[in-house]
């Protein structure tokens, strides 16, 4: 187990995420936030405070997509998580989700069921902490906080204060080292 960012690599990344989204958007009238469950929501609330004390405060929320995924079958039931949407709605609007890790894909494309069952956006981009490579599906992120390139035998470990009681990232193998 080797530790890859500490809580100052994580919040300098957010800080840098937060400005790039004001770049790409030009500025934050039309932005909503949506955090993925557990550790997106978390990111994407201190997104929310970055940009709020950069230039303005942004709607943002919560989407689960736990029933959207294509592995239910593969995995233990978990139990589901609230879906809060802004009262703006995310209709018209350019929705940034927000997810720790990048991998596959798969949570992403289900993200993208879930916001369409809710509203059509105008645009939709990913912010996420960690971009580990290994993409099944043709998704990218827009604002990456690091790519870590690892080997499938490799799994990345995103721990949060808010859950964890501290902020770090660290990869270990499938033993657990």
């Amino acid at each position: 187990m080797a530790s890859i960012l500490d809580a100052g690599d994580i919040s300098r990344a957010l800080k840098r995420i937060s400005h790039e989204i004001i770049e790409r958007n030009h500025g934050l009238s039309n932005v909503t936030l949506l955090g993925i469950p557990t550790r997106g929501a978390y990111l994407a609330d201190r997104i929310s405070v970055n940009l709020a004390e950069i230039e303005s405060a942004v709607p943002h929320g919560m989407l689960d997509v736990t029933l959207h995924r294509d592995d239910l079958r593969l995995r233990p039931p978990r139990p589901l998580l609230p879906t809060s949407i802004p009262p703006e709605g995310i209709e018209g609007r350019d929705v940034v989700l927000v997810d720790d890790v990048l991998f596959s894909g798969r949570t992403i494309r289900a993200a993208l069921d879930a916001l369409g069952e809710i509203g059509r956006p105008r645009s939709v981009q990913l912010a996420v902490l960690v971009d580990r490579g290994h993409r099944e599906l043709p998704i990218r992120a827009d604002f990456v906080g690091k790519n870590i390139p690892t080997s499938s035998l490799e799994t990345i470990r995103v721990r949060l204060a808010e859950v964890d009681g501290a902020d770090e990232v660290i990869i270990e193998n499938q033993e657990g080292n």
